[in-house]
This record gives C-alpha cells, structure tokens and sequence, in this order.
C-alpha cells in the first residue's frame, strides 16, 4: 500500500458531555486520542488539530482558523502541513476508541483498489462515517476550494458532509472481528459500551 498522512481532529465542544475534554477521556485505560493515534501509528506525518494534552514527541500539533471553527476549518489546518507530494490521508475523529491498526489497513487497501476519492466506513445503517476514512489529498484540497469558494472565501462553520458533497466515496462495511471501528463516543453512555468493549 502506498504511504500516508494522519490528521486527527480533536475539536469540538462536547456539549453532551458537559463541555469536558472528550479526546482525553480514556477507555480501557488510555485517552481516546491515543487510541486513535496508536491506530495511525505508521502513517508520516501525524497531525492533531485543536486541543491536546501530552503528544508522542512526533506528533504534530495545529489549531483550526479560528479555534473552533469545525471540523472542515480542522481538516484545512491539518492539510496545511502535510508536504506537498503526500498523496493519501487518514481523516480520523480524535473521539474512535475502537479504531484499530487492522481497520485503517482495510480503508487503505480500498482506497488503493479504487478509483475514488476516499474511502470511509458504513455503519449497519448504512450511514457513511466520513471521520473513519482514507482520502486522496488532492480531493479534499479541491474539495476545500470549491466549499470555500461558495461561502465567501471561509470554510468555518462549514458542515463535513458539504465538504465531502462532491467527492466519490468508497464505502466500506466492517467484516473484521471485534467492534466497529468507527464507534464514536458523543455521550457518557458511548464512553461506557466501547469500555465494555475493551475488556
């Protein structure tokens, strides 16, 4: 498979939570972010976009223009440092307890598979987990310029799936053992199944 980048959005206000520092809640003894982080833990670089505590020293840290301003103003800031020839990305919510090292490989072999832009996983319901994904740098750069092209020159604000409205997307179900690795946690109770997970 070829190389890739990792940009980990760690944003968000977590108003489900009571505003706490969702990305440093642990589950099964580790923060989600290192988790996830340990998911993409042979991607060059890996990026971490909005607030953090303690990082791996190789680890890199930016924040969205302007602080909060969403998940599509992260994914610009993350994609800002990425060196010019990086061709693939793995767009990861920092909030993925359950992300694996084996599911980013199953999104990347899709992708290299493919002729499309991403490739992001489904849940039962069909739904497309667009933050569990793998994505070709250049169309989401592309994407960025037409979404902020049509909204005055900003993306902040801007919601993921107008950013990833004109993309083509590979969709991919879990057949892995184990949970669903685009299990995310917006509430204490996600917090306590992906525990139970864990185990």
């Amino acid at each position: 498979m070829t190389a890739y980048a990792a940009v980990v959005l760690s944003g968000g206000a977590a108003r489900r939570m009571g505003g706490v520092d969702k990305p440093a809640r642990p589950v099964g003894g580790r923060p989600m972010l290192h988790r996830v982080l340990a998911a993409v833990a042979d991607a060059a670089p890996r990026i971490v976009v909005g607030p953090a505590g303690p990082l791996p020293d190789d680890v890199r840290l930016t924040r969205e223009r302007p602080p909060g301003g969403g998940p599509v103003a992260a994914t610009a800031a993350g994609l800002a440092l990425l060196a010019p020839g990086t061709a693939t990305v793995a767009l990861l919510a920092a909030d993925l307890p359950l992300l694996t090292p084996e599911a980013v490989a199953d999104l990347r072999r899709a992708l290299d598979g493919s002729t499309a832009d991403g490739a992001c996983y489904v849940d039962g319901d069909g739904r497309r987990q667009q933050l569990c994904g793998v994505w070709r740098v250049a169309a989401l750069r592309a994407a960025l310029d037409r979404l902020a092209a049509g909204r005055g020159g900003t993306v902040d604000g801007a919601p993921v799936r107008g950013l990833l409205a004109g993309t083509t997307v590979r969709e991919v179900a879990w057949s892995g053992s184990g949970p669903p690795p685009w299990f995310d946690c917006d509430t204490d109770e996600d917090v306590r199944r992906a525990e139970e997970w864990t185990r």
